[in-house]
């Protein structure tokens, strides 16, 4: 971009991710804030009137209209940009708008999306029956057979899709292997790094065009806003996103931009200690009568615990999947006692939420995946047996005993 550019605060060379995640971002204000300041004005007002010109124009880098170029959001984008170790990010109103922004800036009608079939309900929703509106076309495939994406590969695919690890059944995917495929193809990869934030993986190490988060979980952390965002280069970034945001307006508030900056600097931290409760707890339900299967990437019974802990800095993250003994008897069964040990928890938070200080727990497949058929849910893997716990701050002791409640009357 020509013209003068916004400054940038200052740090070293070299400055490392947990420095990064408490000082990146904009300069203080000539009042001299230790703390990022909360710009909540809908406008700004421009020096005269070419100026004014030149920066709608984008001949020059000046907040304009929140819109679309805020004070607070433009420290946000900088700051989990720079822990994604990517150039740029575009943040947005949620993590599902991310996602929207993200097919909107990238592909047109006739264009191919492979995806895998094990992401979050809502997603599956999006690629399959919004986008396919407009003539775009996904082709759902198992997130673990690289084979399985290889093959659907087409002349027109664009963009290759995966979360990792998956929603609810912390399925991982290669990334570099995918990365690879989506070259050949002359597509873009893109990765949902909502499970692990960039406190435990970064995508683009692997080979990732772009990363995708949910803001509203693991950056926050505290179940307290709504955000989303895109990381990734300044140009795709500049040329692709900013004009659609520009027009479309899916808009993340300063307000909420301010709430997940100041969560950002306590990310790694966080998200140490919730997976180091989550693997204890895994490794304890892993050992119960009462329960048919577990899903971690952190235990070694994971299909893909060598890929996991090799991608995610040694961490099986803080979001645990299992199976309640009874699946044997029918579907109806295995939801009744599913139902029967959320329902027996006193200090657990029935919500399907995640990425919390709280711990919650909820039943996939009648939640964030209650709006897939049953045919889309058994395809990931999702019976109603399932029960999700995203491994809060609460002492691993009292999940223990809440979860013993249920689990012991079965």
């Amino acid at each position: 971009m020509a013209g003068a550019r916004i400054p940038r605060v200052p740090l070293p060379p070299g400055t490392r991710l947990d420095t990064r995640a408490v000082r990146e971002g904009l300069p203080p204000s000539e009042w001299g804030e230790n703390s990022e300041a909360l710009f909540l004005t809908s406008s700004f007002i421009q020096p005269d009137a070419a100026s004014a010109a030149a920066r709608f124009a984008n001949e020059e880098e000046a907040f304009i209209y929140s819109r679309f170029t805020n004070p607070t959001v433009t420290m946000f984008e900088r700051r989990l940009a720079a822990l994604e170790g990517m150039e740029a990010c575009i943040a947005t109103s949620s993590g599902m708008s991310a996602i929207l922004l993200l097919g909107m800036g990238l592909l047109k009608a006739g264009d191919h999306v492979i995806c895998s079939q094990s992401v979050f309900g809502s997603t599956i929703m999006l690629f399959g029956r919004e986008f396919a509106k407009f003539g775009v076309e996904t082709t759902f495939v198992s997130q673990t057979d690289v084979a399985h994406w290889r093959d659907a590969v087409r002349q027109n695919t664009k963009l290759l899709f995966a979360e990792s690890p998956t929603n609810p059944l912390t399925e991982v995917c290669d990334i570099r292997a995918l990365s690879a495929i989506a070259k050949d193809a002359g597509a873009w990869l893109a990765v949902d790094n909502c499970f692990c934030s960039p406190a435990l993986q970064r995508p683009i190490e692997y080979g990732a065009d772009l990363v995708i988060h949910s803001g509203t979980k693991y950056l926050d952390g505290q179940g307290r806003v709504i955000a989303g965002a895109i990381c990734a280069t300044e140009r795709i970034v500049n040329e692709r996103f900013v004009p659609v945001m520009r027009s479309a307006g899916m808009t993340l508030s300063p307000f909420n931009a301010w709430v997940v900056l100041k969560g950002l600097e306590t990310l790694s931290i966080r998200m140490r200690a919730q997976s180091e409760r989550a693997h204890v707890l895994a490794t304890w339900l892993e050992a119960r009568p009462q329960v048919e299967r577990v899903y971690y990437p952190g235990l070694a019974s994971h299909p893909q615990h060598e890929l996991a802990m090799a991608q995610q800095a040694g961490s099986g993250g803080a979001v645990i999947s299992f199976i309640v003994r009874g699946g044997s008897d029918g579907p109806a069964v295995a939801r009744k006692n599913a139902f029967h040990v959320i329902d027996a928890t006193e200090v657990c938070s029935i919500t399907a939420n995640l990425g919390d200080t709280k711990t919650t727990i909820t039943h996939p497949a009648s939640t964030s995946h209650g709006r897939l058929t049953e045919e889309q849910r058994l395809a990931a893997g999702i019976t109603q047996g399932m029960i999700r716990v995203a491994v809060g701050l609460d002492d691993v002791e009292d999940i223990k005993d809440d979860l013993l409640r249920g689990l012991g009357g079965l």
